[in-house]
């Protein structure tokens, strides 16, 4: 990858253009300008077209993951939590297994810990997550499984900056996450909002105007699909339409989730300092148990192990040197992009005979 590779890729993780012809936003976006003799207009070093090259040529590198609408899973009225389980080492990867077969686990890793499985996973309203959870414990053998559901939001997403300009500063409060846009109910979508979702969860085609594809083969008209984007950045159900990376292709090896033990009336205190590093992608409060005292979850991303410790470090400065684990993924069973609104959940339930709670899904 050169400069400008990084930049594309920086860039796109924060904001992919919702316009008609995305890539010559990106071109103007990225500075990728002669600058012009006085009095004259600058000069493209890069059009569009040639944006796009680059960015295809990263896809087929493996090194940009996808381009698509990221969703906001509570807000659309799903549930969803983090889960811990320990198991003996002999039966880790089988019981890995096993969880990875339910469609609403996106990621799945072996971590450093007597807790050494830690997977997320989402379940549509009319499921029990608790339930889910529960069959998911017995199914696979787990000798003990802890439930750490999110108690309150300080920063979500990944945004990592590859161009290495800006790794001492902070995010500003417009660069996190606002949790009080989350929906508190699950939102009454209509079947053209259902499709609209279902289509831009999808992978983007990449073609001078991908909108205009995914609206033609989604039946909509393109004008439509932005308006309904618009809508659900209003309702609180997208939070941005944005690039995902292969973390490690992309030059980021080592992460690490460090679990933090801070005193209860200095927690929401603290996550709001932690949230504002840019190398933490996310931060969380989450409930304490009596073999686990740990409240506050950073997500820490780095080239190298030594690069999350430093990140740590700093983090420690600013908010406080509080007792705490710093769990590596030591080996990734899963990671996707969860999808909404598909019928896989609904099979895996009635597969392993869970009695939905609040009735058949439509």
């Amino acid at each position: 990858m050169d400069d400008l590779d990084r930049k594309i890729l920086t860039e796109i993780q924060k904001n992919f253009p919702r316009t008609p012809k995305p890539f010559d936003v990106l071109a103007e976006r990225v500075g990728a300008y002669r600058d012009p003799p006085a009095g004259e207009a600058g000069t493209p070093l890069q059009s569009g077209t040639q944006i796009l090259a680059r960015i295809k040529r990263l896809k087929e590198e493996n090194v940009l993951r996808q381009i698509s609408a990221i969703f906001d899973t509570k807000s659309l009225g799903y549930q969803s939590t983090l889960v811990a389980m320990k198991f003996t080492n002999d039966h880790l990867d089988q019981g890995a297994e096993v969880i990875n077969q339910h469609p609403g686990v996106s990621h799945n890793y072996r971590r450093n810990d007597a807790y050494n499985l830690w997977f997320t996973i989402a379940v549509p309203p009319y499921h029990s997550l608790e339930e889910t959870i529960q069959k998911l414990h017995e199914l696979s053998g787990a000798l003990n499984t802890l439930i750490l559901p999110t108690l309150k939001l300080f920063k979500i997403g990944v945004k990592l900056d590859l161009t290495g300009k800006n790794e001492d500063a902070l995010d500003s409060k417009e660069e996190i996450y606002d949790e009080s846009r989350r929906r508190k109910e699950a939102p009454d979508l209509t079947p053209e909002q259902i499709e609209a979702i279902r289509a831009l969860q999808e992978d983007i085609p990449l073609v001078e105007r991908p909108f205009e594809e995914i609206a033609r083969t989604s039946g909509f008209a393109e004008a439509k699909l932005f308006e309904l984007m618009d809508l659900f950045e209003k309702k609180g159900y997208f939070r941005r339409f944005a690039g995902i990376l292969h973390h490690r292709k992309a030059g980021f090896s080592a992460n690490a989730m460090v679990v933090w033990d801070v005193l209860q009336e200095k927690q929401d205190e603290v996550g709001e300092k932690m949230a504002q590093f840019p190398q933490v992608s996310h931060c969380y409060k989450r409930p304490i148990f009596s073999d686990w005292p740990y409240s506050l979850y950073t997500m820490i991303h780095g080239p190298k192990a030594e690069d999350c410790e430093k990140v740590v470090q700093k983090i420690v400065q600013v908010a406080g040197d509080w007792p705490r684990k710093n769990l590596y993924s030591t080996k990734e069973y899963k990671k996707i992009r969860l999808k909404y609104f598909t019928k896989e959940l609904d099979e895996w339930w009635d597969q392993t005979s869970l009695e939905k709670t609040y009735g058949k899904s439509k």
